[in-house]
């Protein structure tokens, strides 16, 4: 799912929210969720997963063109956790769909 199919489902579901509203409301959750990250918050919606920054340490690297050694400089990342009824929910609709279109043998 893309941003824009993001913005097409809210539009959708709630029928007085124009297109230019549901974008501006995507935009903005967003944006609110980026600027919490870059503050160092962490990030909790119950039932879907959370979201938190994760440190990645200095380490020496390597060129895979020219062999020579190369320092990569510690870096922070944004890293997902799926909630437990996320997982439960992807898991089960997974099964579902495989049990589907397993052939049957006789």
């Amino acid at each position: 799912m893309t941003r824009s199919d993001l913005v097409e489902e809210l539009a959708a579901r709630f029928g007085q929210l124009t297109h230019r509203d549901a974008e501006f409301a995507v935009k903005t959750l967003l944006d609110a969720m980026s600027d919490a990250l870059v503050r160092g918050h962490r990030i909790e919606l119950r039932g879907f997963g959370s979201f938190s920054i994760n440190r990645r340490p200095p380490r020496m690297g390597r060129n895979p063109r020219s062999g020579e050694s190369v320092a990569i400089p510690e870096k922070r990342v944004p890293h997902f956790k799926p909630g437990k009824a996320l997982r439960e929910a992807v898991d089960e609709r997974t099964q579902e769909l495989l049990s589907k279109s397993e052939p049957k043998i006789k």
